[in-house]
């Protein structure tokens, strides 16, 4: 693969100061991509993916259900705009759940927007997230395309030493994501409730105070955004860790379940959560899921879980949705997805990619039940599926009318 450095300096007539490489990128099959580091020095090993979003670079590295991988932006100018404490989605702050390194085109410029408080630079070094910058990110971009999405590891020293040899070992022996449950690392160390509604411009977040619904949201990685948006609909939120079971859910009381993203593979995080899952659905309580959570409702309801060859992660995302017959812009994150095939005769593909036809909904023909695959809090992303929300709470007052 070609390289691609910045453009070397001149030190006298006739001499050039060449560059030296402060980060690689070392992918399974031995191939090594030079760059220059920026945020935490060090090294981190996950599965390469593109993002092709423009915008919301903080919110997507921040998004749980990207622990295990690096990201590569396809966009050029990443941290312009700066970070801020307003755009982080784990809930989690003192965890680093989310992407554990990042790939850029170019430099990182100083920030240029009044809700900065500091650069992406440091803000990555804070967080501990390992990036590197100055390749050609089109050409490793294509690579995936082609070859689907690599293991690998990034390394940033800042004195430009590595142990190549050492490097290849470690991309080439990590096992990957099949198979490999990571919820643990993002999910909740205890039950919390949660009332912030979502951000409005110039006034900032604000707080749900006369709920008229109560939501028990399973915490696989959620995002705050999700969170917001449910209070924002008239849900009283109470989150609980990832292994709550079924009957400690329902002792709550809860009007509805949600099942939260996440990173990992579904079928391996379903050991343990897709019996909690089939309880639920037996019992006839209103759930919606997002992602990992659609991932398992699939399993739980008789489909089976594929490992895509590049995966979905964008905020341009074309659905559509069967049951309008509208066409929607949604965010998606996601390596692994439903196989349509597999689902039961009783279970009702809502949405599909308009991309690869690929699974992006379904809902249960006997049980208020349905789930999507992409983000519809849209955060990054366009909004044109916060509609779902409601159709949620619109479920839920349903069900709260049949037992009146």
């Amino acid at each position: 693969m070609t390289q691609t450095k910045a453009a070397p300096a001149a030190t006298s007539p006739g001499t050039w100061d060449e560059p030296k490489p402060t980060a690689l990128l070392v992918l399974a099959d031995g191939t090594v991509l030079e760059g220059f580091g920026l945020g935490a020095e060090g090294t981190a090993v996950g599965e390469v993916c593109f993002n092709t979003a423009m915008t919301g670079y903080e919110e997507i590295l921040t998004d749980p259900s990207y622990a295990g991988q690096i990201i590569t932006f396809t966009f050029p100018h990443i941290g312009n705009v700066g970070t801020n404490e307003e755009d982080v989605e784990s809930v989690n702050l003192a965890a680093r759940p989310g992407a554990c390194g990042v790939v850029l085109h170019s430099a990182i410029t100083q920030p240029s927007n009044y809700r900065a408080t500091r650069s992406l630079n440091d803000w990555l070094t804070a967080r501990g997230i390992v990036g590197l910058a100055g390749i050609d990110t089109r050409a490793l971009t294509a690579l995936i395309r082609v070859k689907g999405m690599p293991n690998a590891v990034i390394a940033h020293a800042r004195g430009g030493k590595f142990d190549l040899e050492a490097l290849k070992k470690q991309a080439r022996e990590w096992p990957g994501l099949v198979g490999m449950d990571l919820v643990p690392q993002v999910t909740s160390g205890q039950r919390f409730t949660w009332d912030e509604t979502p951000w409005v411009w110039g006034e900032g977040f604000g707080r749900q105070t006369n709920p008229e619904f109560h939501v028990v949201a399973v915490d696989y990685g959620i995002k705050r955004n999700i969170l917001r948006l449910l209070a924002g609909t008239g849900c009283k939120v109470t989150v609980v860790p990832a292994k709550t079971s079924a009957d400690d859910i329902l002792a709550m009381k809860p009007d509805g379940v949600f099942l939260s993203n996440g990173p990992g593979d579904p079928a391996a995080t379903g050991e343990y959560a897709v019996p909690v899952i089939k309880k639920l659905i037996d019992t006839g309580v209103p759930t919606f899921g997002i992602c990992l959570g659609h991932q398992m409702l699939g399993i739980a309801v008789g489909g089976k879980t594929v490992k895509m060859h590049q995966g979905h992660h964008g905020a341009n995302h074309p659905v559509k949705d069967l049951t309008t017959g509208k066409v929607e812009i949604t965010s998606m994150n996601h390596g692994f997805a439903v196989d349509k095939d597999t689902l039961p005769k009783n279970v009702q593909q809502t949405h599909v990619s308009l991309f690869d036809g690929s699974n992006c909904g379904l809902a249960l023909a006997d049980r208020p039940v349905f789930s999507v695959q992409y983000h519809p809090e849209a955060s990054p992303g366009p909004r044109d599926s916060h509609y779902l929300f409601t159709r949620f709470v619109d479920m839920m007052r349903h069900a709260k009318r049949k037992i009146a």
